[in-house]
């Protein structure tokens, strides 16, 4: 093979960070021509790893060194401890759902909240809030208030745009509000501690729910043809619906409980969240289908997180021989602005990304390039707050970076045209025969794209939102 072609000589004379900028421009032309994120990262990370062994030790060598690299990602990392605790995360949002546990919730949120304008809004917003708190996946949680919200919104006469819009926008809060598969993810790749993450998660997800509930109150004032309140209910019906929905704040109880005082890992809390929810949808009567329902759905979305993982660690690990990432946090700390709006403009490339990547795609595809920049932007690793750039240590600043880009990626999920919880939504919608398009989805999660805006810039302007309970660990 050396004799017809001598790889290391054609590759001699190239360079290796050039040619990683160029596969990082053919991995996004692949994504964007629909191709998924785990397969395109898988090949194009495999393609680069081959390049560099090749110039460095020839076709044959260079071809088994790659091979044998990409090859120990997947055993590496799906033996990861801190990797465990997915699946149990989203098994706890599948039991509850299948239990019934969802229904007794959204009837307590809209018997104590249904009487403000745009009450049953407002009701969605908070039970997709509490849902969130055991249900660590956005699709999932837009895809079950779909079937039990909406049908109520049309029933009292609310606007379908709105209604539909109110449900896609209330499921991305799982994305914040711990148990978060995606701040796990965040965690692993940026290699931070679970438990702090998750913990910062709980009061941006609670801030956002009420700027949430605020712009359903303010738009249903403005225009009172979007979402007439809901009146009737007595202080005695108000109580007797909270058994219903009480699971689901045990089992929130236990995992923030268990973490803040630490008395148990992430992990051991989403098992134990996941035993709770499974022993009392038995005691409410859990059928074998059902359960059986619950752990296929829980087996296929971890399948599809983990999946993505390793794909996008097979290229990560291609970019550090390439040291793309340490070039490009080098440049980002070289500009001579202002830190705040070098960060402005990195959240501004994440909402023309959010555009046409999923969530979770678009934050393991970008965070290896974009993390360290941050990091060299407030003054490098172990900086002290008096010296950094964003009045922050290096600790936290990974954590209020996380909660912020885990923010910006739930604008991914309402905006157009990939907004992937406006599809699941107008989806199910249709499959209940409700007369629900996807253009309308998008039309009434549109307001909720200002909201997500405002949250974010809360968040930029108050840190302490995000850092106050990590502190108290």
């Amino acid at each position: 093979m050396n004799d017809l072609i001598d790889m290391k000589a054609l590759l001699d004379g190239v360079d290796v960070f050039n040619m990683s900028l160029w596969l990082t421009g053919a991995l996004l032309v692949l994504v964007l021509i629909g191709v998924r994120v785990a397969f395109a990262t898988a090949l194009i990370g495999f393609l680069g790893l081959c390049l560099f062994f090749m110039q460095k030790q020839g076709f044959d060598k260079g071809l088994i060194t790659a091979m044998k690299l990409a090859g120990q990602v997947p055993h590496s990392k799906s033996t990861t401890y801190s990797l465990s605790l997915i699946p149990t995360f989203i098994l706890i949002g599948y039991l509850a759902y299948y239990a019934g546990l969802t229904g007794y919730l959204f009837e307590a949120a809209k018997r104590w909240v249904g009487w403000m304008p745009g009450g049953l809004g407002v009701a969605t917003v908070f039970a997709t809030a509490g849902f969130a708190a055991v249900s660590g996946a956005s699709v999932a949680t837009s895809a079950v208030f779909a079937r039990i919200a909406i049908p109520e919104m049309l029933k009292l006469g609310y606007d379908k745009a709105f209604a539909a819009g109110v449900v896609a926008a209330g499921g991305t809060l799982a994305s914040l509000i711990p148990p978060s598969a995606i701040l796990v993810i965040y965690a692993i790749i940026v290699e931070q501690s679970v438990g702090a993450l998750l913990l910062a998660g709980f009061l941006p997800g609670l801030v956002s729910a009420l700027i949430y509930a605020g712009l359903i109150v303010g738009l249903a004032k403005w225009k009172k043809t979007l979402g007439p309140p809901v009146g009737g209910f007595t202080w005695k019906q108000r109580f007797a619906s909270l058994p219903g929905a009480s699971p689901i704040f045990v089992v929130v109880f236990i995992i923030i409980y268990s973490i803040y005082f630490g008395w148990a890992t992430p992990t051991e809390a989403g098992a134990l969240g996941a035993f709770v929810v499974l022993g009392m949808a038995l005691w409410r009567g859990m059928r074998w289908g059902q359960l059986r329902g619950a752990l296929m759905e829980a087996a296929k979305l971890t399948v599809m997180i983990f999946s993505m993982i390793w794909g996008v660690l097979i290229y990560v690990r291609f970019l550090g021989f390439a040291r793309l990432p340490d070039a490009f946090a080098s440049w980002i700390a070289s500009l001579e602005q202002p830190a705040m709006l070098t960060l402005l403009a990195i959240l501004g490339a994440y909402v023309i990304l959010g555009m046409f990547m999923d969530a979770i795609g678009m934050l393991i595809l970008t965070l290896p390039v974009t993390f360290p920049a941050v990091i060299a932007l407030n003054g490098g690793e172990g900086v002290l707050r008096a010296d950094s750039a964003l009045g922050m240590t290096s600790q936290e600043v990974a954590i209020w970076f996380g909660i912020i880009v885990v923010k910006m990626a739930e604008l991914c999920l309402i905006t157009p045209p990939i907004g992937l919880n406006c599809f699941v939504v107008a989806g199910v919608a249709q499959d209940s025969k409700l007369p629900i398009s996807v253009q309308d989805v998008f039309r009434g999660a549109s307001p909720f794209f200002v909201a997500d805006v405002a949250t974010i810039g809360v968040l930029i302007a108050f840190p302490s939102i995000v850092l106050w309970l990590p502190s108290l660990m």
